[in-house]
């Protein structure tokens, strides 16, 4: 029955050294994001597989001696490329569910690793906000439109570009569109 302030400084530093040790014994990669935790590993063999499998073994005995389990209807496996095998994987007891799409920080991955979904969601977004502004404002210089679209509509084009970099015409294209949208509410062009 304690706890600390929601939105201190001391509640997210008392997490990180709560899990600090769960990666102990771990063979696999293990990627920790304030409260995800993601396992990674190449497998090709049923002895890569037996790595795995006993890595998510670990870390499932680690979430039951420190009492903090994890929700395995969100836990998910993705297999990425073509000659993989798709071996089923388990946390105690439970298999964990196959995807082949997953939302991740904001950015949706493929398991063909193709980030057209990413593209048409982040148009989708940013169209939403360009029609906010067209909406509700109603003298449309372009001074304004651009200051609007730098602040509001591009940061929605651009979030984590680096990752999901369009590269396919179509992608482009899409992306594209939004802009001329854009252009178009300026009175005058």
């Amino acid at each position: 029955m304690s706890g600390v302030p929601q939105g201190s400084v001391l509640g997210p530093l008392l997490f990180i050294i709560y899990i600090n040790n769960i990666d102990t014994d771990i063979v696999s990669k293990l990627s920790k994001f304030a409260d995800d935790t993601k396992l990674s590993k190449s497998v090709e063999c049923e002895v890569e597989r037996d790595i795995l499998r006993s890595d998510l073994e670990k870390i499932h005995r680690w979430s039951e001696e420190w009492q903090m389990l994890f929700n395995v209807d969100k836990c998910v496996v993705m297999h990425l490329g073509n000659s993989n095998k798709k071996f089923n994987y388990f946390m105690g007891d439970t298999e964990i569910k196959t995807v082949t799409k997953q939302r991740d920080l904001g950015i949706t991955i493929r398991d063909s690793m193709k980030y057209s979904d990413q593209c048409s969601e982040a148009a989708k977004a940013a169209n939403k906000i360009l029609g906010l502004i067209k909406r509700n404002i109603q003298y449309k210089n372009k001074e304004t439109i651009v200051r609007l679209y730098k602040a509001l509509v591009r940061p929605k084009l651009e979030y984590c570009v680096q990752v999901w970099n369009p590269h396919y015409k179509k992608d482009i294209a899409v992306l594209e569109q939004v802009q001329r949208r854009a252009t178009k509410m300026i009175d005058g062009l």
